[in-house]
């Protein structure tokens, strides 16, 4: 199989010196919604990026920003995160034959993604603060040392990032009217606004996306216009006060027509649920404020019936399993009598 960012050579900065390191990520499905399409009055399209190999989105950059550390004799990674990052980190630091380093939010990394960093043998420290002040420390000691800084401030991955958009318009034969995203430390959304520029610019795609971003109203520093020292949502992947990108996010949103909005907890998990209730699409909390960001708009600024809307789901619901299990109710548990099932089922002749 052809890699990632072998595929899309031509628009990346890699050179004939470039080790190409990777899992096989990307080639992710694009998933019709029809339930949620009757809901917002648009065909919606779930691009669910936890079948990427460490199960985010990540992966996407973490291919082309570890590829290019190598090739430039870095022996070492380091990066800040609230989860994915790091897993992603870890995964290509490992596949490399190189040390990752990884700073992380003391209680504030969800269980899944913490075990995956673990058993990498990478050097997780936690920090007694927030994401924003790990981030400060991994910036004061990348420039200091060898090491490579691999967060989204690297432009590498951006680069590998804007892949993603690349398959939308591969997939569907145009750019979507709208992408809808999660917005955490901005990346993402800048990444995808870049790649449907390239893929523009090379003809690829005609008309370009309005790029609608939501981020958490506990962690909603775009919107408020300033930075939250102390972000909070049950949406960990996004719990971020001063995006690195916050700015390029927002000229995204701007130039594209589109907006930057935010949904509460509330909305997130009713969003969260109804992915798994009523398209069978498990994904962890974060990725689903893209969903509650279009329910939540269709309300106030209906969608034409004619309209493409893309959801980017940015990660796996086993991410963050204890979500799932808070909001379960606790198991029946029964004696293993056939009858005493069909009466627990109301089941009839």
């Amino acid at each position: 199989m052809v890699a990632l960012i072998e595929k899309y050579r031509s628009f990346l900065s890699l050179t004939d010196k470039t080790p190409i390191i990777s899992l096989q990520e990307g080639n992710t499905p694009l998933i019709p919604a029809p339930r949620l399409s009757e809901m917002v009055g648009a065909r919606v399209f779930l691009k669910f990026e936890g079948a990427n190999p460490t199960g985010s989105f990540k992966d996407r950059g973490m291919t082309m920003a570890v590829s290019k550390a190598v090739e430039e004799g870095a022996r070492a990674v380091m990066c800040a995160s609230t989860g994915n990052t790091s897993a992603a980190a870890a995964a290509y630091a490992a596949r490399a034959g190189i040390d990752c380093i990884v700073l992380i939010p003391e209680g504030k990394v969800a269980m899944g993604k913490l075990a995956q960093v673990a058993v990498t043998g990478a050097k997780v420290v936690a920090v007694n603060g927030n994401f924003d002040q790990a981030l400060d420390m991994v910036r004061y000691l990348t420039d200091r040392y060898p090491i490579a800084l691999v967060n989204s401030i690297n432009p590498y991955r951006m680069e590998g990032q804007m892949t993603g958009a690349f398959e939308v318009v591969d997939e569907l034969g145009f750019a979507p009217t709208w992408q809808a995203m999660p917005v955490g430390n901005a990346g993402n959304i800048t990444a995808y606004w870049m790649g449907y520029r390239a893929y523009h610019k090379a003809g690829k795609n005609q008309t370009l996306p309005r790029m609608i971003g939501f981020q958490a109203a506990g962690a909603a520093p775009l919107v408020l216009g300033h930075t939250v020292p102390h972000p909070d949502t049950i949406a960990t992947a996004i719990r971020i006060g001063n995006p690195a990108r916050g700015d390029q996010a927002l000229e995204a949103a701007r130039d594209s027509g589109g907006a930057i909005d935010s949904v509460t907890d509330e909305e997130i998990l009713a969003a969260y649920r109804l992915l798994t209730s009523k398209e069978g699409v498990f994904c962890e909390p974060a990725s689903a404020s893209s969903v509650a960001g279009i329910l939540k708009r269709c309300k106030t600024q209906p969608f034409d019936k004619n309209d493409t809307v893309v959801c980017i789901l940015t990660g796996h619901g086993l991410k963050d399993p204890q979500t799932a299990i808070d909001m379960t109710s606790q198991l029946p548990v029964l004696e293993p009598e056939g009858e005493t099932l069909a009466k627990h089922l109301g089941l009839t002749p």
